[in-house]
C-alpha cells in the first residue's frame, strides 16, 4: 500500500523528498491543499475540517498510513482526529513528535518519564496557528523537564515561499529571528516547526549564529518513518509517487518544480 503525505501546500514536498531517498521502494501519494493554503492563519475547527477531508482523500487513494507533513495540521487537528475520527486499520502520524524525539534524544515509542535533556533554551519558529496551539510545548513536557521554549510566530513566511518570493522570505526569516532574540537572547537550539522552513535552513542558521543547533524536520521525519516501517513490514512497490492538488494543477506543478528543482507534475485531487 502507498503512504500518503498531506500538506496545506508545498512544504510537505521537503518531507517527501527526504523519505523517498530513505525508502526508494515505497510508493507515495502526495496531496497539497493548495486551494485553501495557508493553514497557519485559520482557526482550529477550520484546520480540522480541511485536514480530515484531505486525509480521507488519501485513504480513498488506497493509503493506509498518512503523514501529516504540515505542522499546523499536526498541532491543531491530529489529537482530535486520533480521538474520534481515524477509521480502524488506518494510521495518521504527525511531524512534531519526531522533531521532539530528536531534541530529547529519545527513540520512537520511548514512554519513560520526562527527564532533563542537554538543552535548556529552545527557540521554536512556526506558523501563528501552530504557536497558538502550544502543541510543541505539550508534547515536549511529556518527554523533558526544565526546558524553556520561546515561540516565534512567523507570519507571512509560508505565503512568500509558496509564491516563490525568496528575497522576501529571507528578509522575513531575519526579521523573525531578530524578534525571537529580543525575547530569548541566547537560544541553545532552534526548531524549524514548519515543513516549508527547510528551504531557508541556511538563512536561519546564519541569522541564529554558529552556537545554535538547528533541528529541521524533513530528515528527522524520514528517519522516523523508516524506523516505523521496519517495525510494520509488508509495504513495498516500485517507489512511484503520485501528486494531487486541490489547486490549479498547472500552476502548482510549476511552483513544485521550482521548489524541488526537478520536474513535478500534479493532478487535480
Amino acid at each position: 500500500m502507498a503512504v500518503g503525505i498531506f500538506d496545506s501546500g508545498l512544504g510537505g514536498l521537503t518531507v517527501l523528498d527526504a523519505v523517498s531517498r530513505h525508502l526508494p521502494e515505497v510508493p507515495f501519494v502526495y496531496l497539497g491543499d493548495n486551494a485553501n493554503a495557508p493553514y497557519g492563519v485559520r482557526n482550529a475547527d477550520d484546520i480540522y475540517r480541511l485536514t480530515t477531508a484531505g486525509v480521507q482523500r488519501l485513504f480513498d487513494e488506497g493509503c493506509d498510513l498518512v503523514i501529516l507533513a504540515c505542522n499546523t495540521a499536526s498541532a491543531a487537528a491530529l489529537r482530535r482526529m486520533q480521538a474520534a475520527w481515524i477509521p480502524e486499520g488506518k494510521r495518521v502520524l504527525g511531524v512534531f513528535v519526531p522533531l521532539i524525539e530528536a531534541l530529547t534524544e529519545r527513540r520512537w515509542g520511548d514512554n519513560s518519564p520526562p527527564r532533563e535533556v542537554a538543552v535548556n533554551c529552545v527557540a521554536l519558529f512556526a506558523t501563528p496557528a501552530t504557536v497558538r496551539s502550544r502543541a510543541f510545548q505539550r508534547e515536549l513536557s511529556f518527554r523533558a523537564v526544565g526546558v524553556d521554549v520561546e515561540a516565534q510566530a512567523c507570519g507571512g513566511l509560508v505565503d512568500a515561499i509558496e509564491e516563490g518570493d525568496m528575497i522576501l522570505a529571507e528578509a522575513l526569516v531575519r526579521s523573525h529571528v531578530d524578534a525571537l532574540k529580543r525575547k530569548m537572547p541566547h537560544p541553545e537550539a532552534a526548531m524549524l516547526g514548519c515543513t516549508h522552513y527547510p528551504l531557508l535552513e541556511e538563512v536561519f542558521r546564519e541569522a541564529l549564529g554558529p552556537r545554535v543547533k538547528v533541528f529541521s524536520q524533513a530528515q528527522v521525519v524520514a528517519e522516523s518513518l523508516e524506523d516505523y516501517l521496519k517495525r510494520h513490514p509488508g509495504r513495498a512497490g516500485d517507489g512511484t509517487a503520485k501528486f494531487l492538488t486541490t489547486g490549479d494543477p498547472r500552476k502548482v506543478s510549476g511552483q513544485a518544480t521550482q521548489f524541488l528543482r526537478r520536474q513535478i507534475v500534479f493532478e487535480a485531487a
